[in-house]
Parts: structure tokens; sequence; C-alpha cells
């Protein structure tokens, strides 16, 4: 990364405190790999592949922390133009509206502010990647069963701030010459969930159609705008073109 996006990408700016790896743990080395690679400048659709002999839910808990450190940053360089007067329902555009649920405070599909929004997504996040029983860091702790649907949702979920920061505040990513870091990190996650099969492409669709333009460096191949929401069972229907989709949970 060059100066000047070092110095856009500032750690100050980070939306929530980074989760590491403790050095010397099967992850740290998977995670040293993983940005070895990226680092070195190779293909990113050969840097996303599961190493020989690796386990896939180590690679996948590496990654999907890595993910959530990285969108947090992205986050948190436009987090000041993201307000609630600006952005008053958490949206993809003027057809996509995403509404939260977690069964707790919010037991039913609710509209926020866009900010609002991101909070209780980052919180939400944050607690199950700190949680021992889903990402265990003890060596020999086994994952849970549902780990690789857990984490199918976080990223699901993560995808969404791809699709507000695109559509709302791409402009300014672009007056602060970051869009070629933001375009990159997107291209890596796609390249990794579809690699991984952890969102189906179709559910990609709608951020393809946003940010296939001439001001981006890359996208993935062009398809039909469609968009998905998540349910509390992790299904992810698509809604029909053409009519408001609200995007629950």
């Amino acid at each position: 990364m060059s100066i000047a996006l070092k110095q856009v990408f500032n750690k100050d700016k980070t939306f929530r405190p980074k989760r590491k790896f403790e050095p010397g743990t099967q992850r740290f080395e998977l995670h040293k790999r993983a940005q070895a690679s990226l680092n070195s400048g190779v293909d990113l659709k050969a840097a996303v592949q599961l190493p020989s002999g690796e386990d896939q839910n180590d690679w996948v808990a590496v990654h999907v922390v890595d993910f959530f450190n990285r969108i947090n940053l992205i986050y948190g360089t436009i987090c000041e133009f993201c307000t609630e007067r600006t952005c008053p329902v958490m949206s993809g555009g003027p057809k996509y509206e995403y509404r939260w649920q977690d069964d707790l405070k919010y037991k039913k599909p609710t509209a926020l502010p866009a900010p609002q929004y991101m909070n209780l997504l980052m919180d939400w996040i944050e607690v199950q990647i700190n949680n021992e029983e889903i990402f265990p860091t003890c060596v020999g702790v086994p994952f849970p069963k549902n780990f690789l649907q857990i984490c199918k949702k976080i990223l699901c979920r993560l995808f969404r701030v791809f699709v507000h920061v695109y559509i709302h505040h791409f402009d300014r990513v672009i007056v602060m010459g970051a869009e070629a870091h933001v375009n990159t990190c997107y291209k890596h996650f796609y390249y990794f969930v579809t690699e991984m099969n952890l969102i189906d492409r179709k559910e990609l669709e709608p951020l393809v159609s946003a940010t296939c333009t001439e001001s981006t460096e890359w996208c993935p191949e062009a398809s039909p705008f469609v968009t998905v929401h998540c349910q509390a069972g992790g299904e992810c229907p698509r809604i029909a073109r053409g009519r408001l989709g609200r995007l629950q949970n």
C-alpha cells in the first residue's frame, strides 16, 4: 500500500479494534502465509485457494477475521459521511433496503439508519469471532459443527457493507484516492467466497451492476441486477427485480 493510502487508512480510523491471531498458532501461520501471497502480487484467484494439507475451517476462520478487520477499516474511513441524515435507512440504492433482526432487541426485521445498522452489525460479528466456542484459539479445540454456516452468515452481512459503501459513499473513496485499495479488497473477498462456496454467486449480483463502471478497475462477470436477503436460518432467497427489496436479518 502506498504512503498516501496508508495515511487514508490510518489505524486510528478503524471502526472496531482489530482481532489478531496469537503468534505461534496454526492460524497465525496461515494468516502470515495468506498475507505473504497477497503481498507477493500473486493472482488473487490462486491466493484464496485452500493450501494443500490445511484444514478448511482454519483457512475460513483466518479469512473471516481478516475481512472483518479490512472492511471495518474501509467503513471507518467514510463513517463520518454516513450519518442518520445522509443515510436515514440502511440500503443498497433506491430499490433495496436492509432491515436488522438479531432475535434479542430486534426480534422482527427493523428499518434503521445506516450508521446504527453498521454498529449493530459490527457488534454482532465481533461477538461471534471473539466467542471461543465458535472461533477457538486453543490448539486441539474443534470448531463447532455449524461453523461454516455461521461464517456464511457473517460474510453475507459483511457483503452489505461493501454494497452500501460502493453505492452511497464511493465518491468519498475516490476523493481519498482509495478506490484501487477498496476494489482490490472486494476482489479478494469475491474470489474467496466464491472459491470456498460461502456465498452463492447470484447473491453477489447486486454489487456487480453497481461496480461495473468506468471508475472501477475490476468487476466480475456482468449479470442481471438481482438482490438477496439472509434470514435467520442463513438461507438467502432472491428478490425479484423491479421492486423494493426489504432485506432483513
